[in-house]
């Protein structure tokens, strides 16, 4: 055999190798993967201070979000109409995100501006929408309530609060 022949058959037997492990881990170890949320300071209302999660959106590992009161349109309506920050600039555009932690029992204890907007005024009057979405279904990793972190990201365009 030739030197390019052996080259080739050891690329296509990494190559499956590699796949196989990723293949056998991927399926093995999603529902062992969870990531805690390192804060500065502890979080008033939260069940376990050293065990907020964020959950991970993949198949299979046992994960489930926090969720709202309220669906996203919902939301967004609300957003739109309680925000008069744009009620007069039709042609505003920017972008956001809230972060909200909810408790193991489905209480909103802690919302702030992850992501500012251009305007302080603008994220007091969408944190003050926020605020007011008290009660959740708490996440659950492994059918455990747990306290979660929810990113929430927006666009406005053209005076208009998306949420996406």
């Amino acid at each position: 055999m030739n030197i390019k022949k052996i080259r080739t058959i050891c690329i296509v037997l990494a190559t499956i190798g590699i796949n196989h492990s990723c293949i056998t881990s991927k399926y093995k170890s999603l529902d062992k993967m969870v990531a805690r949320v390192q804060l500065k300071e502890p979080v008033e209302g939260v069940c376990k201070n050293s065990n907020i999660i964020a959950i991970l959106p993949l198949p299979n590992n046992g994960q489930v979000e926090a969720k709202a009161p309220k669906t996203d349109s919902e939301i967004a309506q609300e957003l739109n109409e309680k925000v008069s920050f744009l009620k007069d600039k039709p042609t505003y555009e920017d972008k956001g995100m809230v972060s909200l932690i909810i408790n193991c029992k489905g209480e909103l204890v802690k919302y702030e501006m992850d992501n500012k907007t251009k305007n302080v005024e603008l994220d007091k009057q969408i944190l003050a929408v926020f605020s007011e979405l008290k009660n959740w279904t708490p996440g659950k990793v492994k059918n455990n309530s747990v306290d979660t972190i929810v990113l929430i990201n927006f666009t406005i365009k053209n005076g208009e609060i998306i949420l996406n």
